[in-house]
Formats: structure tokens, C-alpha cells, sequence
């Protein structure tokens, strides 16, 4: 075997008969280990992470593997044509014993200048310069994708904001659409990985942080809201918390704990939408922990006028 020859398959630490969700995944966990911003200023690392990139570069296509798998170190050689030799070939003399005897001794063939292409024109006939010809032109392709995770604030998520991401050591600014769903994936054109015809695409996954009062659900929030017991009973006014500050909600006497109030228009932008989702407020009734003794005085005689037959 060549001093120079990669196993892609140990490299990227899979089976030969892998499948490409095997490939996929071995290579993912690597680059998370190996990536060169997981580990800065590591140049180990560094050629770690190019290395298994050349490995899933062949491995993830079906037409570099075959080669690969075929030919080995010289898949790439193999691909440009059957008269292109390995280098290191030129001028071999190959003795084929009782493959092509004449004579009773062995015909010595000896490929010179003429390289591998006469050799293969001898065994298949001319069809091998026909297939050279006609040959598929390699396309260019665009570098691979990127995929990051970014974490954002409920308020971030609710306005829009901007936010700036080093990839590779480029530094790129991200805009955050108001009403950007968690788990939702923003698509940067252009800025992942360099290849051939130009970058792949970032592509980042939107995780937003739990916020300590509003609950989302799709474009609507859910919000608890305290309402004291004699409120509940008379009915009043008591404030509600929304993402752009407070409003006043009337509470209709008579109101019980878990009640839920819609508030029209005052939930979560709908993304690339300049309209609003809706806001549940559930009423939360806050018995107080302590009275004054005018307060337990009155609370006694309703007591006695509700007992009354």
C-alpha cells in the first residue's frame, strides 16, 4: 500500500459496508469534536477537522466512493479518464505468466509511453478512447453547509433583533425576524463552507430561553394574572403584563380562579406579518395571608348574612 494512501473509513471510524446515515453521523460527531472553533488556536485539531472533511467529501458521494472503493489512493486519477495513469506507473512491465503465453514463454507488456491507455485498448478494444471522448465534464459544486444553534431571549424573539456569529473565523451578522419561532432554522446564503463554486449555506437553528411570566403558544401567550379575592367577588380593573408593558383588564364580579380572559391582538408578531397574535390572561385570586381586625370583623358578618336561612 502507498506511504501516502488515506483510509477514509478509519479516518471517519466506519464500516466499508457503512450506510450514508452511518457516514452522516460519524462525521457530524467528529467535526463537533474536532471543529476548529471548538477548539481554538489548536492546529492538531485543525488538520483533525480537514482530514475528516476530505473523508466525508468522498465517502458522502456515490460516484467518489465507488472510485474510491475501486482504485484507492488513485480514485481521483481513475476518474479523469482510463489514459491516465497512476503516477509512478509510466513505463511498469507488467509479466502476466499464463494469462498471454505464446510460444510456450510469457509475452512481457510493457506499457512505455504509451501509458495505460494501449494496455486498455488491447484487452477491451477502442471502446475505452470512446467512453475518454464522450466522459462526463465534473461539475463545480458549492462548499458544504454549516449548522449552528443560537440561543435568543423571549423579548429577542418578539422584536427582532440583531446578532453576530464567528464561524471559521469570520464574523457574521445575523438578523432575527420578530415573531421567529423556537426550533425555527434562518438560512444565510453564502456563508458556509468554501468549495469549488463558491460557499454552502449557514443554516441556523433558533433556541429561545423560557421567559419567567409569558408562555407561547404558536402566535398567542399565556400569562397568569393575580386578582385579589374582594376584586374577584365585586368585580374592578387589574393590570395585565404584555411584551410591550402593561394594559388594564376588567374583571366581571363573580370571577373564579382559572378563568381565562382573551386580550385581542397583544400576543406575539406573526412572523413577516405586522399583526399580532392573541394574549390569555388566567386569573390567579391571592387571598391575603393576614387581616386587620376591621377587615375580619366585616368578613364575619358576611359569613353570618350567608348562613342566614
Amino acid at each position: 500500500m502507498a506511504a501516502n494512501y488515506k483510509d477514509y473509513y478509519k479516518i471517519l471510524g466506519v464500516d466499508r459496508n457503512a450506510t450514508d446515515k452511518e457516514i452522516k453521523a460519524a462525521f457530524r460527531r467528529l467535526a463537533r469534536k474536532y471543529h476548529p472553533d471548538v477548539n481554538p488556536g489548536d492546529k492538531s485539531a485543525e488538520e483533525k477537522f480537514k482530514e475528516i472533511s476530505e473523508a466525508y467529501e468522498v465517502l458522502s458521494d456515490k460516484e467518489k466512493r465507488a472510485r474510491y472503493d475501486q482504485f484507492g489512493q488513485y480514485w481521483q486519477q481513475a476518474g479523469a479518464g482510463a489514459g491516465a495513469p497512476p503516477p509512478g506507473w509510466e513505463g511498469f512491465t507488467f509479466d502476466f505468466g499464463d494469462f498471454a503465453r505464446s510460444g510456450g514463454r510469457a509475452e512481457r507488456i510493457d506499457f512505455g509511453e504509451s501509458g495505460f491507455s494501449d494496455f486498455f485498448e488491447m484487452l477491451f478494444g477502442t471502446g475505452t478512447r470512446r467512453r475518454e471522448s464522450t466522459r462526463r465534464t465534473r461539475v463545480p459544486v458549492k462548499g458544504r453547509d454549516v449548522e449552528v444553534e443560537l440561543e435568543i431571549s423571549f423579548e429577542d424573539a418578539f422584536a427582532g433583533a440583531k446578532k453576530e456569529l464567528s464561524i471559521n473565523g469570520r464574523r457574521i451578522e445575523l438578523t432575527i425576524p420578530r415573531g421567529v419561532k423556537d426550533g425555527q432554522k434562518l438560512r444565510l446564503a453564502g456563508q458556509g463552507e468554501e468549495g469549488p463554486a463558491g460557499r454552502g449555506d449557514l443554516l441556523v437553528t433558533v433556541k429561545i430561553r423560557p421567559h419567567p411570566l409569558f408562555e407561547r403558544k404558536g402566535d398567542d401567550i399565556y400569562v397568569e394574572v393575580p386578582v385579589d379575592y374582594v376584586v374577584a367577588a365585586l368585580g374592578g380593573e387589574v393590570p395585565v403584563p404584555t411584551p410591550t408593558g402593561r394594559v388594564t383588564m376588567k374583571v366581571p364580579p363573580g370571577t373564579s380562579g382559572g378563568r381565562t380572559f382573551r386580550l385581542p391582538g397583544q400576543g406575539m408578531y406573526k412572523l413577516h406579518e405586522n399583526a399580532r397574535g392573541d394574549l390569555y390572561a388566567r386569573i390567579r385570586i391571592q387571598i391575603p395571608q393576614s387581616l386587620s381586625n376591621r377587615e375580619r370583623e366585616l368578613l364575619e358578618e358576611i359569613r353570618k348574612l350567608r348562613s342566614a336561612p
